[in-house]
């Protein structure tokens, strides 16, 4: 296994995952799958920011699941901070892809020069959950009843990893 940058030839696995979650789990609070349209507009966006989207793939080129972050807020001053998604295939969970994979965005963000990074997790996830607590995140806040999917409410918890980057932050 091993971590790429994802391209336009990752689309329809990540579409295919994205869409598990969606019909599937609490990962994703969303009801729809999401259409190729949909996920090209997404995968423009994140080039367009320079935001990373790395995968993971097998010796094939498979690609087992990927990561991303974007901005955790449309404010100037949260320029520093960001949100994190990681997403395995289902047919992959526990095998150390997820570690992985949050291990090379909280690097990407370091690179970055960001100071938070931050997940927004179910609270029923407690693979996420653990996974976060094992590299470091801290609990920092929960929504209760913040949505609600399959005929009942979901509370959303938030994680943070605080990074020593950036060496000299600015205003503006």
């Amino acid at each position: 296994m091993k971590i790429v940058q994802c391209g336009v030839e990752h689309l329809d696995a990540i579409r295919t995952i994205f869409n598990y979650a969606i019909e599937h789990t609490t990962a994703l609070y969303e009801y729809k799958p999401r259409s190729p349209e949909r996920m090209r507009e997404w995968f423009d966006s994140k080039q367009a920011a320079s935001l990373p989207l790395i995968g993971a793939v097998d010796d094939t080129g498979l690609l087992l699941g990927f990561a991303s972050f974007g901005p955790f807020r449309p404010f100037p001053a949260y320029k520093y901070s960001v949100e994190h998604s990681i997403y395995v295939d289902e047919q992959y969970h526990g095998q150390g892809i997820g570690r992985l994979l949050l291990e090379t965005i909280i690097v990407e963000a370091q690179s970055a020069h960001i100071h938070t990074l931050i997940g927004g997790i179910d609270s029923t996830n407690t693979a996420s959950i653990a996974l976060h607590k094992a590299l470091g995140f801290r609990h920092c806040a929960s929504i209760k009843q913040a949505g609600f999917k399959f005929e009942r409410w979901l509370d959303l918890e938030f994680y943070q990893l605080i990074l020593p980057t950036p060496k000299n932050p600015v205003d503006g």
